[in-house]
C-alpha cells in the first residue's frame, strides 16, 4: 500500500493551518495500526497532534484505505527513538547525545546542528608532563555518517 501521500497531507495541513514549524518525522502501518510522527520546533503538543489527527480521520473514513475499524495514532516519536532529521537535532541542541557511526559511537553534548552535520562535544582526560587534564573536543559529525543517534535522557 502507498502510504506516502499521507505525508503530503500532513505536510499540506501544516501549511494551510499556518503551522510551519511543525514537521513530518515518520510513518509507521502495521496491519490496522497507522502511527504518524510528527514534532515542531520546540516540541509537539497534544493539541497539534490532535488537530492532525482529526484531519487524518475526515480523509481515512471516506476513502476507507485501511477499513473502518482501524487505529490511528498521531504522536511525537518519543523519548527513545532515534532522531532521522537535522531540525530534530537543532531541537534537541544542549542535551546529551549517543551517536552510532562505522567507526564506532560517541557520546556527548550535542552543542550545534545545521543541515549537512551535528556537533557533538566530549570530555577527555589527558595526561601531560605527568599530570591529568581534562580536554574537550569537538566532533563534527555528518548526517550521513550516522547509523543511529539517540538523546540521553539523565535523571
Amino acid at each position: 500500500m502507498d502510504t506516502s501521500d499521507i505525508r503530503q497531507i500532513t505536510e499540506q495541513f501544516f501549511l494551510d493551518n499556518a503551522m510551519e514549524n511543525c514537521f513530518w518525522v515518520d510513518l509507521r502501518v502495521q496491519g490496522k495500526k497507522v502511527e504518524v510522527f510528527i514534532d515542531r520546533d520546540g516540541g509537539i503538543s497534544f493539541d497539534v497532534c490532535h488537530k492532525v489527527s482529526r484531519h487524518l480521520e475526515s480523509i481515512f473514513d471516506v476513502d476507507l484505505r485501511y477499513g473502518e475499524d482501524y487505529i490511528l495514532e498521531v504522536s511525537s516519536p518519543g523519548v527513545g527513538s532515534p532522531l532521522r532529521l537535522s531540525r530534530q537535532y537543532a531541537n534537541n541542541i544542549g542535551r546529551n547525545i549517543s551517536v552510532k557511526t562505522a567507526e564506532g559511537k560517541i557520546e556527548g553534548k550535542l552543542t550545534a546542528a545545521d543541515d549537512e552535520a551535528c556537533t557533538v562535544e566530549t570530555e577527555t582526560t589527558v595526561k601531560t608532563e605527568g599530570k591529568k587534564k581534562k580536554e574537550i573536543v569537538n566532533h563534527r559529525i555528518n548526517y550521513v555518517d550516522i547509523v543511529e543517534a539517540k538523546i540521553k535522557i539523565s535523571f
